[in-house]
């Protein structure tokens, strides 16, 4: 099958695995030139067509998962009757092969392991996306010692397939199964945390918690048996570590970790030295417990070891001394009613109120809470602004009445959530900066000390040191070894980029590239900086990065229109621009607003334009109108066409002329005269023919707007 190409897109170059579904190949994805895997259907699924549709959905829902720890699924396809899926390569053994070779790990590692793939867990789940096959095979560990969990979404088509339900088909799998699992009934988030817990038990022990004959004997043991603690088959394993796998191994879903962020938390504690929640409870319960939980019942079609947390020894002993407390109990509970009956009261439940413990240290906390006969149930809960061990707040909130005795959640911050800062010493800068980005950190400072016997870009020191837990985005400066042959890079910012250029060449430096950069303080042509900066000694073959300006960044031209010639200055000089009005002008209305103002400006309004650049500004001035000629015009007529034109009306009087019957009434002069240019709102003014008046007669139109006026106002004689 080698050099067949998938879709014109995915060239393959050479098998890497075979599973239980599919082979996996690496291949060449010709289009972004880069190597991916492809993993190809075996036909057996590939002719399910039911299978096919589930595989391709949750494909598409596991392609939306990006986090560091999670392989990314880059794309999905068929050809012919060839069902494939691309995804990141990734250079390194699955965990599965790393166990078989190098048997149970140290403690430490391991927990780094499950904390890194819970992480993943909990994006996917987030998302909606549950694995339901947690196992070291789809646990991969990079050659720089990363974890990529893979296959999300493939198990889930899987797991909804009729495949399962066939001879063989969970060989291998069974192993990892959660109790849910095996009785066919439904899988969740608990699911995958009860998986990982089995895989951490592996990791620690050196061997799975439970074996047998056939994947059915092993599923049963997963139902109905317990694992010997792991600290018991591992000596080394410390009791606090054990007491995480145990409750992410238990039996009930309500009583493992409720996520996989729980258990990620609970296992970070342990790595940072403190008391992880699991193994406070595991401690609290061994106090108190009465009764152990009976021996479990083998099926008559199967034969499985039984295993049990205790020896039998200590089984008896308990059972014994169980019953005798048991005996006491039940003594002093009839005691007790007894005593109700004699006193003729019924119990009634007494109410306290929840005290307000938030923002106080969880021993405070818990020591009121208590002293109310309260019982208390600690949640870790990551904060930023909450210190560790003190408590966020509590449900019931504070000032709810409940019953004495009832069960108080404490949501308690473990601090501002961490992760591990991997070890990248005597690692290449390159690997150490993907490794440090990929894990959730920035890179820091990077320091080259000349050295003798060391590569050059190796790293031989890091600050923080890997493996300490530190907040995501802390940068992890670095020392990197120079080598022998080192220069001091030259300090060249205000010089001409000719210039800089050629002091670098001088100082021997040969990987010189120059880059354009804004700048309102650096003349255009100058450099600003350089990358590494100057004084800083840097590999001979280092590649120096030279900014030049090219001036200010431009500015975008801000509508000044309307704005008079005072208010347009500021607003163009807070932008750097400069104002200059025109000797032109612009002929405006008088209704426009702009008489007096700005009116129009070059560049216009949302251009850009250097900084320093002129603003043209234009004002607006009082248009000019033609006087219409009004004589013999009837007042009415008259008052209308001035108004047309753009002018108020005004009638002086009467002429005192002996005007023939049809002249009475009309126009007998106006000034200013027909045809005249005048300003907008000029007045006509006119005079009528009549007999003279004793009281003139007046009649006005107001300015414009023009569409009003004021109608003729006569005074009597």
């Amino acid at each position: 099958m080698e050099d067949r190409v998938l879709q014109d897109r995915y060239r393959l170059l050479g098998h890497l695995a075979r599973g239980g579904m599919a082979d996996v190949w690496e291949a060449e994805d010709t289009l972004l030139n880069r190597r991916v895997a492809v993993k190809i259907l075996h036909s057996n699924f590939a002719s399910d067509h039911a299978f096919v549709t589930r595989f391709r959905r949750e494909a598409q829902a596991a392609a939306n998962l990006s986090h560091p720890n999670i392989v990314a699924i880059y794309d999905w396809g068929k050809e012919d009757d060839t069902y494939f899926m691309v995804m990141e390569l990734i250079k390194g053994r699955t965990l599965r092969e790393i166990l078989k070779s190098e048997g149970a790990l140290l403690p430490r590692r391991a927990a780094e392991i499950a904390a890194e793939a819970a992480a993943a867990l909990t994006v996917a789940h987030q998302a909606g996306v549950f694995h339901r096959d947690i196992k070291p095979g789809n646990i991969m560990i990079t050659q720089e010692g990363g974890v990529k969990v893979t296959d999300f979404g493939i198990a889930r088509a899987l797991d909804d397939s009729e495949e399962l339900t066939r001879t063989g088909a969970v060989i291998g799998t069974a192993t990892y199964f959660s109790p849910e699992q095996a009785q066919g009934l439904p899988a969740d988030e608990r699911s995958d945390v009860y998986s990982l817990g089995v895989v951490l038990y592996e990791m620690l022990a050196g061997r799975p918690p439970f074996t047998g004959e056939s994947p059915v004997a092993v599923a049963y043991q997963h139902v109905s048996e317990y694992a010997t603690p792991v600290d018991h088959a591992n000596g080394d394993v410390p009791v606090e570590l054990a007491a995480v796998v145990g409750r992410a191994m238990a039996k009930e879903p309500a009583e493992r970790y409720q996520s996989a962020e729980d258990m990620r938390q609970d296992v970070l504690l342990y790595m940072a030295g403190r008391q992880p929640v699991a193994a406070g409870a595991t401690a609290a319960a061994a106090a108190t417990a009465l009764i152990t939980a009976p021996p479990p019942t083998v099926p008559p079609d199967e034969t499985a070891r039984v295993v049990s947390y205790q020896p039998v020894e200590e089984r008896s002993q308990a059972s014994y001394i169980a019953a005798v407390v048991g005996l006491l109990v039940v003594l002093g509970v009839g005691i007790f009613i007894l005593w109700r009956l004699l006193s003729g009261g019924t119990p009634v439940a007494e109410s306290v109120t929840v005290p307000n413990v938030a923002n106080k240290p969880t021993t405070e906390a818990f020591a009121e809470l208590q002293a109310l006969d309260l019982k208390v149930r600690p949640i870790n809960e990551n904060s930023d602004t909450i210190p560790a061990d003190v408590v966020i707040r509590t449900d019931p909130v504070a000032g709810a009445e409940v019953d004495k005795g009832s069960t108080v959640d404490v949501v308690v911050s473990v601090g501002i959530e961490e992760f591990t800062v991997p070890n990248v010493i005597d690692e290449m800068l390159a690997t150490a900066e993907a490794r440090i980005l990929e894990q959730g950190f920035t890179v820091g400072n990077i320091v080259y000390e000349v050295t003798v016997d060391t590569e050059v870009d190796t790293v031989i020191d890091q600050s923080p040191e890997g493996g300490t837990a530190q907040a995501p985005d802390t940068p992890v400066d670095l020392v990197v070894s120079a080598g022998p042959s080192t220069l001091e890079v030259p300090d060249v910012s205000s010089l001409s980029a000719e210039n800089a250029v050629l002091q670098l060449q001088r100082e021997g430096f040969t990987n010189i590239r120059q880059e354009d950069e804004f700048s309102a303080e650096m003349t255009a042509g100058f450099v600003i900086r350089t990358e590494p900066e100057g004084n800083n000694v840097v590999p001979a073959e280092a590649t120096i990065t030279v900014f030049v300006s090219i001036g200010p960044e431009p500015v975008e031209v801000p509508d000044v229109v309307g704005m008079t010639t005072g208010e347009a200055e500021v607003e163009l000089n807070s932008l750097g621009l400069i104002m200059t009005i025109s000797d032109d002008t612009v002929d405006v209305s008088l209704d426009s607003g702009l008489v007096g103002k700005i009116a129009e400006q070059s560049p216009t309004r949302g251009a850009t334009a250097e900084v320093g650049t002129d603003v043209v500004v234009e004002l607006g001035v009082l248009q000019k109108v033609t006087v219409p000629d009004v004589l013999d015009m009837t007042e009415a007529d008259a008052l209308a066409a001035a108004t047309a034109a753009g002018m108020s009306f005004n009638v002086l009087g009467t002429s005192g002329e002996a005007p023939t019957p049809e002249q009475e009434g009309t126009v007998s002069a106006q000034l200013p005269t027909a045809g005249a240019e005048v300003d907008e709102g000029t007045i006509l003014e006119v005079t009528l023919y009549g007999p003279p008046a004793t009281t003139t007669t007046t009649t006005t139109s107001e300015p414009p707007p023009p569409t009003t006026s004021t109608p003729p106002t006569t005074t009597a004689p």
